[in-house]
């Protein structure tokens, strides 16, 4: 595939620390990028949706309690849920250990400020 026409902010070893734990860069090239996403006991990303991007999460350890759009859906090590364009969505730990998720970004636009933020516990909005 022709890198023309894509924009990937991205590239692998990038990260970044949050309130909520912190994210790595995996892998990144022409309409992909993979992270490694971290999230401490109780912490809880932003409610956002994306205008560019559309996103894989497979969780690889801890429990996570997920929103998309009007759903909650609880998952487990192994599990995996899609988070289409344009959806509503995050992802919590109600855990008490470290809930660790891969996410595989797919789209024209990857990068970071393609985040719209419509609610945020660490006051972010």
């Amino acid at each position: 595939m022709s890198s023309a026409g894509f924009r990937n902010d991205y590239a692998a070893g990038q990260s970044d620390e949050r309130p909520w734990g912190d994210w790595a860069v995996i892998d990144a090239g022409p309409g992909f990028a993979v992270k490694r996403i971290r999230v401490v006991p109780g912490g809880i990303l932003s409610l956002q949706r994306h205008q560019h991007r559309a996103e894989q999460w497979t969780i690889v350890a801890g429990a996570a309690r997920v929103t998309r759009n009007t759903d909650t859906i609880e998952l487990q090590a192994g599990e995996s849920i899609g988070i289409g364009l344009g959806d509503i969505h995050r992802i919590a730990n109600p855990g008490a250990e470290d809930l660790v998720f891969i996410e595989v970004q797919t789209g024209a636009e990857l990068r970071e400020d393609d985040i719209e933020r419509l609610e945020d516990t660490y006051g972010r909005t």
